[in-house]
């Protein structure tokens, strides 16, 4: 294959090919998984519509407007295409506390304005400003408004009416349950035992029967065991649509209106914000992987949830946001694209519309049934599990507690002034402790180095006797300048006084030394990675190292004789420096047995440090290096199946739960392959090579386009070969059969990643899954962990 002649006929990509063939007229198109998806999501929408309605105290019609304004505003104009909004539990304290102070009419009107509040927010472009609220006040937030919830919910079962607060409803519960309605009781159980024991049914016959929601399921069998037993309770009853209450003029202070749309706005952006990253989350782990689903963009999804808020409050119903419930049961049930949750809002439209009758038939416990149990799991205790795990549980039962007593508002203030509190106490919390080993003095500083631990600091340096060997162990990712100082201008003292300081840190994360600044102290090759770098930094060279030096200056033939003395070095600095470090780690995967996560199949260039750029350690990657991070097709290995035996090994026994394909700017083995031609002697190199030639036949197809890195063209053919190469060698990571089982499973995934050696950048291929597809971009990832998109809205 001739690439390098500027004949027409040649093989050789153009910069200048569009990415895809012309666009041709569209066509609205429901895929099958769609159609299924938004009448499975429909059927639990529904009874949760209804009953959220119920519990906030507004027209039972307000839920149905809100659920349909959801699945087609929210659905249409949203940047996340598989969250479904509509009413939310989290949303009901709020509600109901609106509508009793300032009425139904009013409550719309602060709806509406809540909406207009997000559409200037999201022209701020200011969504993924939400994700910086930590998790712990968020999960505390949830779970305060679902005790809330639950509780208010409890005196509807027992056949009561709930009180304005929770802790009114917790004095009353008592009076309550020693005047409980039994029919509302049996109702009210039936559906509670209905909805935990549906998921749970076993065999066969339970996994067909499952495929039925469990909220429909109870509700429908409440009702049917209502009007079979002619039971006397309160039953749903909608009014005609035509005394419908739409909004009217705010009435009342303005202070009390203007938190009312601050509330409504913090609570349902988010919520919703949150609740599309999780939805992001569930789609990449699903079987397919997500194929052909974007990323959210959050800001398109916080306009498109003030457009849906606005269209709700002017129509007279409910706060929308997305609501996480109804969001899984959308991408559990296999949904591809924001057509399945149009369609949802389309049929709860017509349900409206057509279904009264039938609608008419619930009995209000079994929806106050439904919506204390989902209070009840909004307390989750996977969430409590993970703020211990993360000394945040302080934070999480301020929150909660704040919430249920007070207000969200004022519980959500609350939990924000305890996280700084405990963050600024970590920020300060340094430990300072001295001992002498081997003739040295070992002084260990844990955590942060601010102005406040200077005196403590100071205090510490100043007791080590004068003139003696000193190591200073830095354990800790921040120092401000006055601990810089300080320890600065006690090192230039000590020195002068005769001793020694040396100052380290954890591998890997190496402090500089803060030693005076002079021209035989500056080394210009010191880099971070120090602990593991065979740099000479303060070290006397050699008369060996002097006379290589000199001859490579001079370029003499004699080849370079200091690799021994570097590797010793670099040994010696590992067993003196690291080694202590992970000792006890390494010894424990001596005793364990290697466990890693993921197979990472890279280039053999020497620039790609893979412990560096994915900030791995000891037994955390399975790494496969080769010319070209080329993975052979099964068959084709000629005799070589070292890649093979590799990926055999790692998903097999190893059981990875990814593989990573990593390739990188400048790549030689790519460089050789444009450059190539068929009268090339067939070398070990050239015959190795040839299996890139499958990702020079992709990047020259017309059935392709080519790959993007972050919403640009590649600079040149180089680049654009090797990420049409990552791309493709996912492909060929799909023909091995243990890979392909485990694909199928949903129990491994793949990815593809980018890494610019100049920039210092890494940049992460979205929609691994489709390697067909016209869409194959390479996203930037970001130093906060998220990833900048690069589609097209």
């Amino acid at each position: 294959m001739t690439l390098c002649t500027p004949a027409r006929t040649t093989n050789r990509p153009r910069i200048q090919r569009p990415h895809s063939p012309p666009e041709g007229p569209r066509r609205f198109r429901v895929a099958g998984a769609d159609l299924s998806a938004s009448v499975a999501v429909f059927l639990i929408a529904l009874p949760l519509s209804l009953g959220i309605a119920l519990a906030t105290g507004a027209p039972l019609q307000a839920g149905l407007v809100a659920a349909a304004v959801g699945g087609l505003v929210a659905g249409r104009f949203g940047g996340s295409p598989l969250q479904v909004s509509g009413p939310a539990a989290g949303l009901t304290v709020v509600t109901a506390e609106l509508i009793q102070r300032y009425g139904w009419r009013t409550t719309c009107a602060i709806t509406a304005l809540a909406g207009l509040t997000q559409l200037a927010l999201s022209a701020l472009r200011v969504a993924r400003s939400a994700l910086a609220v930590s998790p712990a006040i968020v999960h505390g937030m949830l779970a305060g408004i679902g005790a809330t919830i639950a509780l208010a919910q409890l005196h509807i079962v027992l056949g009561g009416t709930p009180q304005s607060s929770a802790v009114d409803n917790v004095l009353g519960l008592p009076a309550q349950l020693a005047h409980a309605q039994p029919a509302a009781l049996v109702i009210s159980a039936l559906t509670v035992a209905a909805l935990l024991c549906w998921p749970r049914l076993p065999g066969r016959a339970g996994r067909l029967a499952r495929k039925a929601p469990a909220a429909l399921v109870a509700v429908a069998g409440a009702t049917a065991v209502a009007a079979l037993a002619g039971l006397a309770v309160p039953h749903v009853d909608l009014p005609s649509w035509s005394s419908h209450a739409l909004p009217g003029l705010p009435e009342g202070p303005v202070l009390g209106i203007a938190a009312g749309v601050l509330t409504i706005t913090l609570v349902t952006s988010v919520q919703s914000l949150l609740s599309a990253v999780a939805v992001d989350k569930l789609v990449a782990a699903r079987g397919d992987l997500g194929r052909g689903v974007p990323r959210s963009d959050l800001d398109r999804e916080l306009a498109g949830q003030g457009a849906a808020n606005v269209l709700s409050g002017a129509l007279g119903g409910l706060p929308v946001a997305g609501v996480a419930v109804r969001s899984v049961a959308n991408v559990s049930a296999g949904a591809v694209s924001r057509a399945s949750t149009m369609l949802h809002g389309l049929w709860i439209v017509l349900a409206a519309l057509l279904l009264v009758p039938v609608l008419d038939l619930i009995p209000l416990p079994a929806l106050a049934a439904l919506v204390m149990v989902v209070g009840i799991q909004m307390v989750s205790i996977t969430h409590i599990r993970t703020v211990t795990r993360h000394r945040e549980v302080v934070v999480y039962a301020v929150t909660l507690t704040g919430v249920v007593l007070v207000g969200i508002l004022e519980g959500v203030a609350l939990g924000i002034a305890v996280a700084i509190a405990v963050a600024l106490h970590r920020l300060t919390r340094t430990r300072i402790t001295r001992e002498e080993r081997d003739g040295r003095q070992l002084l260990h500083v844990r955590g942060q180095l601010t102005f406040l631990a200077v005196p403590r600091l100071s205090r510490a340096l100043h007791q080590l006797p004068r003139g003696s060997d000193v190591v200073v162990e830095l354990d800790g990712s921040f120092m401000d300048h006055a601990a810089y100082e300080a320890l600065s201008d006690w090192t230039a003292g000590h020195l002068a006084h005769g001793g020694t300081v040396e100052t380290t840190g954890p591998s890997g994360a190496r402090i500089s030394e803060p030693a005076p600044v002079t021209a035989s102290a500056s080394h210009p090759c010191c880099r971070p990675w120090t602990p593991w770098h065979n740099h000479q930094c303060g070290e006397k060279p050699t008369e060996t190292t002097e006379a290589t030096e000199a001859a490579e200056t001079s370029r003499t033939a004699e080849p370079r004789r200091t690799t021994g003395l570097h590797l010793a070095s670099g040994i010696g600095k590992f067993q003196r420096n690291t080694a202590p470090l992970v000792r006890d780690e390494l010894a424990r995967l001596a005793r364990e047995g290697q466990r890693p996560s993921q197979l990472f199949l890279t280039c053999a260039d020497s620039r790609l440090v893979t412990s560096m750029i994915t900030s791995s350690g000891p037994g955390d990657l399975f790494t496969v290096r080769n010319v070209g991070n080329l993975v052979p097709l099964p068959g084709e290995e000629s005799g070589d199946d070292s890649v093979a035996a590799a990926i055999e090994y790692a998903v097999d026994v190893l059981r990875v739960e990814s593989i990573t394909v990593c390739g990188h700017s400048g790549c030689g083995a790519m460089q050789a392959l444009l450059s190539g031609g068929p009268d090339d002697p067939p070398t070990p190199l050239r015959r190795w090579l040839r299996h890139g030639r499958p990702s020079l036949e992709r990047m020259a197809s017309r059935r392709h386009a080519w790959a993007r890195i972050s919403g640009r063209l590649p600079a040149d053919a180089v680049e654009q070969l090797c990420l049409t190469n990552v791309v493709q060698q996912l492909e060929h990571l799909r023909a091995y059969e243990p890979v392909a089982r485990r694909l199928a499973e949903g129990t491994l995934t793949l990815h593809g990643v980018y890494f610019h050696v100049g920039e210092a950048q890494a940049y992460l291929l979205s929609g691994t899954d489709e390697v067909h597809s016209y869409d194959d971009v390479f996203t930037q990832v970001m130093p906060t962990g998220h990833l900048e998109s690069a589609r097209a809205s």
